[in-house]
């Protein structure tokens, strides 16, 4: 019986497949910066910055210098805020929160710009766990991150179901007994979310 329910955060519940894209888009909108250029030396730390070897602090200086543009750092702060959330699927996640499953989130992001998000949204009202590859120190490419999120929600691996919108980021958790549901993050299949669901008898 299904009683958690883990939600991938960037491309399931905003409708941008990464957050790095969300934080790009968002900046080089708002100050005019190619945006070729500033993934370029954005994505350098990319994978320190997810793995919580780092964080945007850390590098802004650094980042603006090899632009040669200064960035106040509090519009990088109103990306985080900026992300676009899918409200159809918070009402989702709402209803299934309603009817007493735990919800979890797990996500290969940012602890910095988790933490804003979690703040200005109140997530924590939804989300009964919430496992972040910046604070573990490891993404889900491997166990851990999914590991401390059953602990988290005292449940077994075979008790929850993870979406993602990547399949790569379905094996593990996979192999660990859970059951799992690819969202494509493009064409956004409600319906066939739900039908996933009815299939492990998840009521809404």
């Amino acid at each position: 019986m299904i009683k958690a329910i883990l939600f991938d955060f960037d491309g399931v519940l905003t409708t941008d497949a990464t957050g790095s894209q969300s934080i790009c888009n968002y900046i080089c909108k708002k100050i005019g910066l190619d945006m070729e250029l500033f993934k370029k030396e954005y994505y350098k730390y990319n994978d320190n910055l997810l793995y919580g070897k780092i964080n945007h602090e850390n590098i802004w200086e650094k980042l603006c210098k090899d632009l040669n543009t200064k960035i106040d750092i509090n519009i990088l702060y109103e990306s985080f805020i900026n992300t676009p959330i899918d409200s159809q699927m918070i009402q989702l996640v709402n209803k299934l929160k309603h009817q007493n499953y735990k919800i979890g989130m797990v996500t290969d992001n940012k602890k910095d710009r988790i933490d804003e998000i979690v703040k200005y949204y109140d997530l924590n009202k939804t989300f009964d766990s919430i496992t972040v590859s910046a604070e573990v120190g490891s993404g889900k490419d491997s166990s851990e991150i999914f590991v401390q999120a059953i602990q988290h929600l005292k449940v077994n691996a075979d008790e929850c179901v993870f979406i993602d919108n990547q399949e790569k980021n379905l094996i593990i958790p996979k192999s660990m007994g859970m059951n799992v549901i690819y969202f494509d993050h493009k064409e956004r299949n409600y319906d066939q979310l739900i039908q996933g669901f009815k299939f492990l008898s998840i009521i809404l």
